[in-house]
This record gives structure tokens, sequence and C-alpha cells, in this order.
């Protein structure tokens, strides 16, 4: 009986459950992969060279890496001042950039990579509103190119390189270059010599988690690009669905995973720790260098008055700038968040139109396309399909996630670090893996076309989340009291339903909910898993989207826009509320 409790107190116990189903469909199904890819048990390298032997899969394998690294470091360019601006603005507006920046990221892909379907097409908003002025007598070929597909990729990625440098600006200490400026520097100077290298953890941060996301996007490209634009996740994605070489998927799988590895190895390591000295310079070097530092020590001294007396002069002018510069400000952040919400607003405008086709501005107002979603079997039923689905995800991933973020809180620094790498990694590579991965592990179990094979290759995703988001909410949690209910004679058991659980409640329910909303609006790993037999909505929508079938999608496309301000709000009264109940909790737990 002591064995027992001992089992059930131990951290192993409550991670267990999360890496049983990590291993098994998508821990095992790799190694699988990898051995496949060697040809075991004869162990070569043949699919490897043969995938490098044709010349159109090193172009694509090329291409792939180049358009991830442009549109990363176009992320980079726009992200980095306009989380700079959101990070020094006051509070309150702060808070209402984040949330304008978050309710982009909460938003369908699917829904806004659809949005620039209808604004850069043919009979798009900007064709249709040049021709209508008489600029154009022909519509610009702004879709099926590169510049679409950037355009894509940007406006989805962008809140992944803005919330991580925010989140790295705040906790600068910006009294650093209060400090630079009042000893003489100028602004470009403490910025470029004091604030940027502070935030070099969130540009590396941001820049990693943008280039390793979009080595593995399918749907964007494959919607908004041409023939020449398709990436290495399309081509795998067509091998998995019109043949069965498993050598050859596995190859073209492994290449995508090594890049990703070799990538989070490099980048994902704390390189600004000094851990190797600077090489000593020789004798002769010393004593140049000593030189240039008296030459230098010297006309320091000397233009010392002089920045004395210009002094007062640049306090004058920057008080002038600063209007400007708060002008310019403004119009970054304008810009910034019209390129991220606008085209959501324009797909919500145009499903309201009453003509046969989407138009915009709409001739005139009708909800056709929402009473056709509604009264059309196959859209409800795929709605229906995707909400149980992702209900069954959150349930399964909140109880296995959360066990999981309690044992790995009570496990030593090292060990912590690398179980939960290992539960994060089919967030931290590119999905197209993932899904092949899960493809065919779950081919193992049977389980292809049903939706238990499709929730448990949603859960293992969901699952990550949770972790994350309740590993976050318990390094705030304070574990004296649960040690105070249990000098009290609660038992492990009871200390943890009676005060943890209710302290970390809402890290829960978010978790729960970030599952709901990766489970309802994955498409990669379903289309690979459901075999066609399981249909959920965003499948549903990528059908017509490619074949242009109905502009019901459109409505479809709008629905799923608001969804993230339902979340947004669910998500403030929860952490509202249960803050102002903690301190009762904690009480009455105790007690």
């Amino acid at each position: 009986m002591q064995v027992i409790q001992k089992l059930a107190q131990s951290p192993s116990t409550t991670i267990a459950p999360a890496l049983a189903i990590l291993l098994i469909v998508f821990g095992v199904p790799t190694v699988q992969l990898f051995l496949e890819s060697m040809n075991a048990p004869n162990f070569s390298l043949q699919n490897y060279y043969s995938f490098f032997g044709q010349y159109a899969n090193v172009r694509v394998l090329l291409q792939t890496l180049e358009i991830s690294a442009v549109a990363t470091l176009i992320c980079l360019v726009v992200g980095y001042p306009t989380a700079y601006l959101i990070s020094t603005a006051s509070k309150r507006a702060r808070m209402i950039l984040i949330v304008l920046v978050v309710i982009p990221y909460l938003t369908s892909g699917l829904a806004r990579t659809y949005s620039w379907i209808v604004i850069l097409g043919d009979t798009g908003l900007i064709n249709s509103v040049l021709m209508a002025h008489g600029f154009i007598s022909s519509p610009f070929p702004l879709i099926y190119n590169r510049f679409a597909v950037y355009v894509g990729m940007v406006h989805i990625m962008l809140p992944m390189m803005i919330l991580p440098l925010v989140s790295v600006m705040m906790g600068i200490d910006t009294s650093l270059i209060a400090a630079a400026k009042s000893m003489g520097a100028r602004p470009s100077t403490a910025f470029w010599r004091v604030y940027f290298p502070l935030s070099i953890p969130g540009v590396r941060g941001g820049t990693l988690l943008v280039f390793v996301i979009c080595l593995g996007f399918y749907i964007t490209p494959a919607a908004l690009g041409g023939l020449g634009d398709a990436m290495l996740s399309t081509f795998i994605a067509s091998q998995v669905s019109t043949g069965y070489d498993m050598g050859a998927i596995s190859a073209s799988s492994f290449i995508l995973l090594a890049i990703t590895l070799m990538l989070l190895s490099v980048f994902g390591l704390n390189l600004s720790g000094g851990q190797n000295a600077a090489p000593k310079p020789q004798k002769g070097s010393c004593q140049r260098l000593g030189i240039l530092r008296l030459l230098r020590s010297y006309f320091n001294e000397i233009s010392v008055s002089s920045r004395a007396k210009r002094w007062p002069i640049e306090l004058y002018r920057a008080r002038m700038n600063a209007g400007w510069s708060r002008i310019s400000a403004r119009v970054i952040l304008a810009l910034v968040m019209l390129f991220l919400l606008f085209p959501e607003f324009v797909v919500i405008i145009m499903s309201f139109s009453e003509g046969a086709t989407l138009q915009f501005p709409p001739t005139g107002l009708s909800v056709q396309w929402y009473t056709s979603f509604f009264n059309n079997e196959a859209w409800h039923g795929a709605a229906w399909t995707s909400v149980k689905i992702g209900l069954a995800v959150a349930v399964v991933s909140t109880v296995v996630g959360t066990l999981a973020a309690y044992g790995l809180s009570r496990l030593g620094l090292g060990l912590r670090s690398f179980v939960t790498m290992t539960i994060l990694t089919p967030i931290t590579i590119p999905v197209i893996v993932v899904g092949v991965a899960s493809y065919f592990g779950l081919a193992n179990l049977g389980l292809i076309g049903t939706e238990t094979g499709v929730i448990l290759a949603h859960a293992i995703g969901g699952i990550s989340y949770v972790v994350v988001i309740v590993a976050a909410t318990l390094a705030n949690f304070d574990a004296r009291l649960e040690q105070a209910a249990k000098s009290m004679g609660a038992r492990p058991f009871t200390a943890f339903i009676r005060v943890t659980l209710p302290l970390i409640r809402p890290g829960i329910i978010g978790g729960a909910l970030f599952a709901f909303i990766h489970s309802f609006d994955e498409v990669v790993t379903t289309s690979l898993v459901s075999g066609y037999s399981v249909r959920t909505l965003p499948l549903k929508m990528w059908e017509n989207i490619r074949n242009e079938i109905d502009p019901t999608v459109a409505a479809v496309a709008s629905l799923l826009t608001l969804l993230p301000i339902i979340w947004m709000i669910v998500l403030y009264i929860v952490w509202w509320r249960e803050s102002a109940r903690s301190e009762v909790i904690v009480l009455e737990g105790v007690s």
C-alpha cells in the first residue's frame, strides 16, 4: 500500500500519461520513419541520395528555406519597432494594443488566408476598387505568386514575432536608457548600445519561432502561391496522398526535421552567456590598444565642454521632435494594426453580399450565405464534428497536460528542461512532420479515418499548449500553501484539490481553451489522418477554397473571425474573477 502511495505521489507518475500519448502517436512512429528512411535493416542512404539527386527536390528545399527566411525577415523588420512602441506605451494603451495583436493570433489561419484571397483576387477588393475608379483596365496579378505568399505568411506570423518581443522588452529597465542619455549619448546610440542588446533574447526567440513554423507552412503557399511557389511541406503532403513510398516520404520529412533540430540546437541555446573567454591579444596589440584607449579618453575629455554647451540645445530639440516622434509612432502602430485586422473586416463585410458572387463593396446586404451555412448539412455537420473533436481534445489535453505540468514543477531543473522540451516537440517542429509521423503512428493502431485517431493526433499538440500555460501558472504558485495544508493534516490529493487546483484554475481554463482552438483550427494533420472519412470544418473550408465551390465559406470565415473576441472575453472573465477569489480559496483550503 505504501508503494502505491509513493508511486501516486511521484512526479513521474503524473508525467507518464503525457509521455505515453506522445510516444505512441508521435515518438515511436518518428523512430520508425527514421529507420524506413535508412532502409532498415539494410541501412543505406539511398533515399537521401535519391532526394538530393533530383534537381526539382533540391529546388523545392531551397525555395522553402528562401521563403521562410524572407517571411521571417519581414516579420522582424515590421515586428521589432511595433513591439518597441507597444512596450513603451502607457499601461492602458499597451493592453489594448496587445489585445489587438492577440485577436488575429487566435483567429483561424485558414480564415485569414481566405481573407487575402478575397482582397488580392482578380475580382477582389484591390482590383475591384482600382478598376471601378478607372486606374486600371484589367486586374493586376496580385495573387498566385510569391508576393501573395509573403503577404499571407507575414500576416499569420507577425503576431508570433511581436508577442515574444513585447514580453522581453517589458522586462528591460528603461532607466538604463535614460542613464545613457544623461551621460551624453544620443538617443540612437543609447538604443543600439544599451536597449537593443538587452532585447536580443526576444529577437532570437521570435525569429526562431517564426522561421521554424514557416518551414512547415502548407495551406497558405498552396492557396496564395503559384506552381513555382511550392514548399517542401506541399511536396511531402502530395507524396502521402498519391503514393505509399515510405522511404521517400520519411527521407523528405527527416530532411526538414534535421534543419529544424539544427536551428533549435544552435539558436535555441543562450549564446550570450560568455561561455568562451575572449582570446588574449598579443603583446604588441596590447600596446596599440592601450594607446588607442588613451587617445579616445583624451578626445572624450576635450569634447566634454562642447557637449555641455550643446546639452540645452539638444534638450530643446528633443522637445520639438517629441511631437513628431509620437505622430510617427501612432502612424506605425495604426498601419500594423490595419494590416492585421483589416482583412478580417473585409471578409465580414463581403459575407453579407446579396450577389451570387462575393463583391466589395456589396451591391446589397443579405444573410443568404449564413442561411446557406445553417441549412446545409455538409457545412453545419462539419462544424459539429469539429466542435465534438475539439471538446474531446480539450478534455484529454487539459487532464493529461495539467498532471504533466504539476509533475514537472516537482522535478529537478535539468531533468525538467529535458522532459519539457520532449513534451513541447509537437509544437516546436514543422507541423507537416508531426502530421506524417502521426499518420503512420495511427496507421499502426488502425485508427486512420476515425474520430479517435483525429483526437489523438490533435491531443499531442493540445497537451503541449496546456503544459506551457499551466506550468507558467505554477511558476507563480507559492508551494508553501500546499505544504501548510499538508501540515494541518490534509492528504496530498486533498491539498492538491482544495488548494493548488483552485489557484491554478485560470491557467487550466486557458490551457483548455488553447487546446480547443488548436484542434478546431487544425487542417494539415487532419487532412493526413482523417482518411477523407472525418470531415471537419477546416477541411470543408479548405475544399471550398481550393475549388471555389461556394461563397458560403465567407460566412464561415466571418464566424471564425468573431470567435477570438469570445475567447478574449472568456479569458478576461476567468482571470479577473479568479484573481479576486484566490485569497478566499486559500483560506478555505487551509482551514
